[in-house]
């Protein structure tokens, strides 16, 4: 329960939890189909390149496949977060105060964490 002992009633977070599952999913298979870009990976690739560009171009290629996985996951990770306060009730509550998020930001982003004052103070602390 919320502080404020509100809660979202199911049949409103049922199609948000169907689209964070949705997100999970497309994010997942993003990723696989970035494993299979990266030059590292390619067995042809020759361990020894005699030029020098060609071992930069993998190199680079390399980190960003390996960058974009990362952000991939930290959005995972965001989704998963917010199904489990789905989960357990807390959906929609801020992290910080406490109180009920706008529902136009969440409908905006439902994995927003705290209401629009909170996130206003933590952005100034930065």
């Amino acid at each position: 329960m919320t502080k404020n002992n509100l809660k979202f009633p199911k049949k409103v977070l049922q199609p948000i939890k169907n689209y964070l599952e949705n997100q999970i999913r497309k994010l997942s298979k993003r990723k696989k189909e970035l494993s299979k870009e990266d030059p590292f990976i390619d067995p042809t690739r020759v361990m020894d390149n005699a030029a020098a560009d060609t071992e930069a171009a993998e190199e680079s290629g390399h980190e960003r496949i390996t960058a974009l996985k990362k952000e991939i996951d930290k959005n995972i990770i965001r989704l998963r977060k917010t199904l489990s306060r789905i989960k357990v009730g807390s959906y929609g509550t801020c992290l910080g105060c406490q109180k009920m998020i706008d529902t136009d930001r969440l409908a905006a982003d439902p994995t927003v964490e705290y209401c629009i004052d909170c996130q206003k103070k933590f952005k100034k602390k930065d």
